[in-house]
C-alpha cells in the first residue's frame, strides 16, 4: 500500500424505503478538512486519468457503479517511491480511500451503468496546485487496458 493511503469500510444503512450510505464525518478519526465536495460521473469503459495535487488530500467514495482507482508514488523521499496501487471500489466494495497530496491518481469505470464518484476534498479546487497527465502517453508504469483472463 502506498503510504498515507487510506481505506476505511463505509457504512449502507438499507430499509424499505432506500438506502443512506455514509461517506466522512468531520468527528471521523481520518477526516482532516473541508475545502469542497464533489461528483463526478464516469461512462463505462472511460479512463479518467492521471492527476496529481500538490496541496489537496482526496476523499474517494463510488456511490454509483464500481471503479477501479489507480495511485502512483512519485515523491522524493518517500518510502513506497515507486509504488503503483489498484484499488476497486463502489457499490461492491463501499469504502472511503484517502489519497495524499502528490500522489498521482486517476479511476476507470469497471462496471457497464455510469459510475458516481465523490470527493471530499481538504481544500477547494485550485487549477494552479494540479498537474496532468496523458491516461496513456507518460512515465506512470500502468497499462490501463483491461485484463482478461
Amino acid at each position: 500500500m502506498i503510504d498515507g493511503v487510506q481505506i476505511v469500510p463505509l457504512k449502507r444503512i438499507p430499509d424499505e424505503r432506500g438506502c443512506v450510505s455514509h461517506m466522512l464525518k468531520r468527528t471521523d478519526p481520518h477526516f482532516r478538512e473541508f475545502g469542497e465536495i464533489y461528483f463526478s460521473s464516469i461512462y463505462p469503459g472511460v479512463v479518467k486519468a492521471w492527476h496529481w495535487h500538490d496541496r489537496m488530500a482526496l476523499n474517494y467514495a463510488c456511490i454509483v457503479g464500481n471503479i477501479k482507482l489507480v495511485l502512483h508514488d512519485d515523491r522524493e523521499g518517500s518510502k513506497t517511491k515507486g509504488e503503483t496501487q489498484v484499488i476497486y471500489l463502489g457499490q461492491k466494495n463501499y469504502v472511503l480511500v484517502t489519497v495524499p497530496a502528490r500522489v498521482w491518481n486517476g479511476f476507470a469505470n469497471v462496471d457497464v451503468v455510469e459510475s458516481i464518484v465523490a470527493n471530499c476534498a481538504t481544500i477547494p479546487h485550485d487549477p494552479a496546485e494540479i498537474k496532468r497527465a496523458d491516461p496513456h502517453a507518460n512515465s506512470i508504469p500502468y497499462d490501463w487496458t483491461r485484463k482478461n483472463g
